[in-house]
């Protein structure tokens, strides 16, 4: 995913409109998203593999380089009133059939203002950003128990890699039991960011039970190469050529995986400007005034009750 250089942008401080900025996204993704930003969809088998945190987890097999699939046509997905499209697509040279019957698919959608998603992990959008959600659907595993990932290659600001930072919160409302929330942010005063929730999920809808651990590598400096030839891509980006790449990969040897029933989904967020602060949930707030409501609703309780025993006993009057 490319990084939001804003002063290559050429708005300013002016955020896009909802529209303009999957305007954009779109006519780059053919270009960049889909060919070079994310390059490759990684598989791994981890059948002799017991270490969950093992880099890389399990024996690599080719990768499914994307500039080698075939895409749908974008116009038949775009759906303005939601302001999402659906990239879908499949290699073209598949001698072993393996996406016979599955697809790899890209769905972007921007907003027209602040909310969540109905659907985990939930991340907390603005006008300023899109969502991409990558779905794996029916296509065979090589292996018993395959992982599955994807390297991922974003434009740096100058000669550095964008930060990463990792931020925990107690507040899990929205993607249950995770607790973490991964961003990467392009300049000290970001001009651009990508969110995401280290996890994945193995079925539709998503939920709990089939939550995935999402694992992303440090970045690091990738070798140079070119800019794919489109001119929208060069005329936001410039002919900068310093990259730099991770890879994200789903799931561990043990658990749910892709293998349950052959569906893979995980999404990220990407905008300019300042993220999204998420703020404590409904849910969590309503706890913690019940947790600290409740001591001095009956301390309060406590008091009124002495005070009407004090009152009773002290309006007895003694015969002597």
């Amino acid at each position: 995913m490319h990084g939001s250089v804003e002063h290559s942008w050429g708005w300013g401080h002016s955020a896009p409109s909802p529209l303009l900025l999957l305007t954009l996204f779109l006519f780059a993704a053919p270009f960049g998203l889909l060919g070079e930003t994310t390059r490759q969809l990684l598989e791994f088998d981890s059948t002799n593999v017991s270490d969950t945190a093992a880099k890389p987890p399990g024996t690599p097999y080719p990768p499914y380089s994307l500039a080698d699939f075939s895409w749908n046509n974008i116009t038949d997905s775009l759906d303005p009133a939601t302001l999402s499209a659906t990239f879908q697509g499949h290699p073209m040279n598949d001698p072993t059939r393996t996406f016979a019957n599955g697809s790899l698919a890209f769905r972007v959608q921007a907003f027209s203002r602040s909310s969540r998603p109905a659907q985990p992990p939930r991340l907390l959008h603005t006008a300023d950003t899109c969502q991409l959600e990558v779905a794996l659907v029916g296509a065979s595993p090589r292996g018993n128990r395959s992982l599955f990932g994807l390297e991922v290659a974003t434009l740096g600001q100058g000669p550095d890699c964008p930060s990463v930072q990792e931020q925990h919160s107690i507040d899990d409302e929205y993607a249950p039991a995770v607790f973490q929330l991964d961003q990467l942010l392009w300049g000290s005063l970001p001009s651009g960011f990508a969110q995401w929730r280290p996890v994945a999920y193995s079925q539709k809808p998503g939920g709990r039970e089939s939550a995935l651990p999402c694992q992303a590598s440090p970045l690091h400096p990738a070798l140079a190469y070119p800019l794919p030839q489109s001119p929208i891509v060069r005329a936001f980006f410039g002919s900068q050529n310093n990259f730099c790449a991770f890879n994200v990969t789903f799931g561990a040897s043990t658990g749910p995986g892709y293998w349950d029933q052959h569906y893979l989904s995980w999404s990220m967020l990407l905008g300019v400007g300042f993220p999204p602060v998420d703020g404590l949930s409904p849910l969590v707030l309503g706890i913690m005034a019940v947790a600290l409501g409740a001591p001095g609703l009956m301390l309060l309780v406590g008091g009124l009750v002495l005070l009407l025993y004090h009152k009773k006993y002290s309006e007895y009057q003694s015969i002597n």
